[in-house]
């Protein structure tokens, strides 16, 4: 049986182009902050994943089912409706889960999605937060998948 090839993959685009080219001026001035941000906390050079998302590092997964791949560590994206940031990846074990939690409850107004925040605009969230969020992802995905 043939597997599926993920189609999120790391390539060569131009991640300044990227941010360049969005259309809101909002939206582009904070994809351009958390662009520092993700920098400085991770440590990684950003990455173009696909077509709209920015990443930093990577890390190999390989599922029960046999499905594996790579993907970023962590990173975000400057979509039309809010910013997507993936953030919320190693929420398997409770001590993981209730020190997000305790960081969402603080960030302000946001949604999620299984390893993605969903916010609007950075000036609508607590950045300390979001900063202290992305610090603790880094630390858990690099206990769970160590490079």
């Amino acid at each position: 049986m043939a597997t599926a090839e993920n189609k999120t993959k790391a390539n060569d685009a131009d991640v300044a182009a990227f941010i360049d080219a969005v259309e809101h001026d909002g939206r582009r001035q904070d994809a351009l902050e958390l662009l520092d941000m993700f920098t400085e906390i991770t440590g990684e050079q950003p990455k173009m994943w696909g077509e709209t998302i920015i990443g930093f590092g990577s890390y190999h997964y390989k599922y029960d089912s046999g499905r594996e791949g790579d993907m970023c560590r962590s990173g975000f994206s400057p979509r039309k409706q809010n910013l997507s940031l993936y953030v919320l990846s190693c929420t398997s074990d409770d001590e993981n889960k209730a020190r997000q939690s305790e960081l969402l409850n603080k960030l302000g107004p946001h949604k999620r999605g299984s390893a993605c925040l969903y916010v609007t605009r950075l000036n609508r969230i607590d950045r300390t937060i979001l900063a202290e969020l992305i610090a603790f992802d880094k630390e858990a995905m690099d206990k769970k998948y160590p490079r």
